[in-house]
């Protein structure tokens, strides 16, 4: 009987979702800063030990693994999100995003610094009220190689992507344009 109980417990206890993070731009931020400094750490130990088409195994495959376990963690999705993606089945940004990521490139067009640009809202959606919140990824100088104009991108590369992402839009950017965001959804 003791064992049952034990046995229910632990299934219970391991059933619980994880304890959601406080919907708030600066708890949003305290999640979003470490995934992108962590995925920045990871892609430049990548370039280091096997040039650009090793950062792309980080885009595609310890990216999204750290998105998922964060958002497990802190009970909320976090994302990366383009106008241009890399890969549609995930970075197509929602209706919501795709106006954020609009209003970000306006914002930078009128001279915002886009490592400062995010937003937040509280929006009542079909399936209830949510917290959303998204903070723009600058481009760095090291992206180019896989995200630059035509010429910046090595042939090496180019097959790289082709072969991983066939339907790839995300290149010709220039360092320190917005090249997407972070985008992190709550359910309140």
């Amino acid at each position: 009987m003791l064992n049952k109980l034990l046995l229910s417990a632990i299934v219970a206890a391991f059933s619980l979702p994880a304890v959601a993070a406080e919907a708030t731009p600066e708890a949003a931020k305290a999640i979003a800063l470490p995934f992108l400094k962590q995925l920045a750490a990871e892609n430049q130990k990548a370039v280091a030990e096997g040039g650009p088409e090793s950062a792309i195994q980080v885009c595609k495959e310890i990216a999204p693994r750290m998105a998922g376990e964060a958002s497990r963690k802190h009970g909320l999705k976090l994302s990366r999100v383009s106008l241009k993606v890399r890969n549609p089945m995930l970075g197509t940004p929602d209706a919501w995003e795709q106006k954020v990521l609009q209003g970000f490139e306006a914002r930078a067009a009128k001279g915002e610094k886009p490592e400062t640009i995010e937003f937040s809202e509280v929006v009542q959606e079909p399936a209830g009220k949510y917290f959303r919140f998204m903070k723009a990824i600058a481009l760095q100088p090291g992206c180019v190689s896989c995200h630059g104009a035509s010429e910046q991108i090595s042939d090496a590369t180019k097959a790289r992507l082709a072969e991983d992402y066939p339907y790839d839009r995300a290149t010709g950017y220039a360092p320190g344009q917005i090249r997407g965001a972070v985008s992190i959804k709550q359910a309140m």
